[in-house]
């Protein structure tokens, strides 16, 4: 069996342990504002998920599946010691809830930001597989802009141009295959439903009102979750953390309060 690649890991600041994982296409930079400012009262653990911006990326598709983005989740909270806070944002925080349902040792609490949609039929499904088809058939540059940061996408020319800017740092085969065998795939909360019942874990389900994709999976997460607190974030989008620093902020803290 080939080793595990290495993944690029960030540790700052001093106190409880708070793992943080990224979204699809992201990097560990994109948390590290709240890294920053907790750092007078978290010891926070961020990553660059396998595939992305300097963490190793296998040249083989099938190093890219669920179980090896949760093996990887496995191997930084290891590097804490464990006894740690968990969470991510959109693929992130998905990968976060697969470790902690799976997890031998419950985490402290569990963060859940942006959670994605999913299902078998759903738009998501659809939406993976034609990415990957045309990363794979036109380059990321062109996919990423019929996709992503186009004409037609939901953010902003800013917004737009930062994604493109992190999109691009990452190897084109990596992102195709983990929109091919994580994205078309993921499960909803209602196919995770028993899992998610006996899970009591103090958690903080948390998204932006203008995240139409999140919305339902995220409020769907809070009912089935029996120690959930939802926080519906006004005027913010996909990425909460960074659109609404001072919300998101105040909810991390309250579940840091919660996971003493």
């Amino acid at each position: 069996m080939s080793e595990p690649p290495t993944l690029h890991v960030e540790d700052s600041g001093t106190g409880q342990n708070l793992v943080l994982s990224h979204g699809f296409g992201g990097s560990a930079r994109n948390f590290r504002p709240q890294a920053r400012a907790f750092a007078e009262r978290a010891h926070s653990w961020l990553y660059d998920t396998r595939g992305h911006a300097r963490s190793e990326a296998p040249q083989d598709p099938a190093a890219y599946g669920e179980a090896q983005l949760v093996s990887d989740f496995a191997r930084v909270v290891e590097r804490t010691g464990g006894n740690a806070v968990v969470g991510g944002l959109s693929l992130g925080a998905y990968t976060a809830l697969r470790y902690a349902l799976a997890a031998p040792e419950r985490p402290r609490a569990l963060l859940l930001a942006a959670f994605p949609s999913g299902g078998s039929n759903g738009w998501r499904t659809r939406w993976s597989r034609d990415f990957a088809d045309a990363i794979d058939s036109e380059g990321l540059e062109r996919a990423g802009e019929r996709f992503v940061w186009g004409e037609t996408s939901r953010f902003d020319p800013k917004g737009a141009a930062l994604i493109r800017q992190g999109l691009m740092e990452h190897p084109p085969y990596a992102l195709s295959a983990i929109l091919r065998n994580v994205l078309a795939r993921l499960k909803t909360p209602d196919e995770l439903a028993a899992e998610l019942a006996a899970f009591d874990t103090p958690t903080c389900v948390i998204v932006g009102a203008n995240d139409q994709d999140s919305l339902a999976p995220s409020r769907r997460l809070a009912e089935l979750l029996p120690n959930a607190e939802l926080v519906v974030v006004e005027a913010a989008g996909h990425v909460v953390n960074l659109a609404a620093p001072a919300a998101f902020n105040q909810a991390l803290t309250s579940l840091l309060d919660r996971a003493r």
